[in-house]
């Protein structure tokens, strides 16, 4: 049977993933110190400051689920597994769920903060620009984040694409030839489908995500699914089973980490 299109999926290659039926992390930090500059004439003399622990936490609060019935005519009248190929798509479309379900929250907890220049991913102009500001909202730190990602969506590409065939020698050509979109000044850049980002609720979340994307530093944030679950069982008055598929996800930026991750506004 002919699969559906299928939307890109990137949570695993942006985030930490745990799958080991955990259901909750903990991940306390301490307050910043601020080191002070005196003169030698001090004596030695410094001040003593107060510190605080905080409570840093993932809980698994949400569930993304799908199901259908399929009939037993439905079943018998088919000349493949009728119920593994829709059992296999749903599953991609409780993936897709949790996808769209961490890049809003991505988007939602980040504390950087960059409007485009007008015209946004679409003009060719702004591609340059954009990359140098983003990458200079992660750039100075002591551990030197460079795995960077961008997540864009298929209709921010005319921009990007004609801006990467009219680079410099090697790396236009690479563009002219293969459509290179992956990767630009360390910048690991990954598409989905438009309607991703979105002004709706999912879960116990609501988004006002509309014409934003999200940059930031892989694994800043921590994604735990503790298992899939898939439901096969007979309901009263129908022939043939009820099918379903579904996940339980917990999403966190960490505290400490909200500043590698930015809210990208398309202006």
């Amino acid at each position: 049977m002919q699969k559906v299109l299928r939307t890109a999926l990137v949570t695993q290659a942006i985030c930490k993933l745990d799958m080991s039926g955990v259901r909750y992390m903990e991940n306390p930090y301490g307050s910043q110190p601020t080191a002070a500059v005196t003169a030698l004439a001090s004596a030695g003399a410094y001040s003593v400051s107060a510190w605080t622990t905080t409570e840093d936490n993932l809980t698994v609060t949400d569930e993304v689920a799908y199901g259908e019935h399929v009939y037993g005519f439905e079943q018998k009248m088919s000349n493949f597994n009728l119920m593994a190929t829709r059992m296999e798509e749903m599953a991609h479309a409780v993936r897709r769920g949790i996808d769209r379900f961490v890049l809003n929250n991505l988007c939602e907890d980040a504390t950087g903060t960059y409007t485009t220049p007008a015209g946004g991913f679409t003009t060719q102009a702004n591609w340059a620009t954009i990359l140098s500001n983003l990458l200079s909202k992660v750039a100075g730190y002591t551990d030197g984040y460079t795995d960077t990602f961008l997540v864009l969506e298929n209709t921010d590409l005319p921009g990007v694409i004609a801006s990467q065939m009219a680079s410099g020698f090697n790396f236009a050509d690479a563009a002219l030839r293969n459509g290179l979109i992956s990767n630009q000044a360390g910048v690991d850049i990954y598409v989905v489908r438009s309607g991703t980002y979105a002004n709706e609720t999912l879960g116990s979340t609501t988004y006002t995500n509309l014409d934003h994307r999200v940059f930031g530093v892989k694994g800043a944030a921590s994604v735990v699914i503790p298992g899939y679950e898939y439901d096969e069982k007979g309901v009263s008055g129908k022939t043939g089973k009820e099918i379903a598929v579904s996940a339980q996800v917990g999403f966190k930026l960490w505290a400490q980490n909200t500043g590698l991750c930015v809210d990208v506004t398309i202006a």
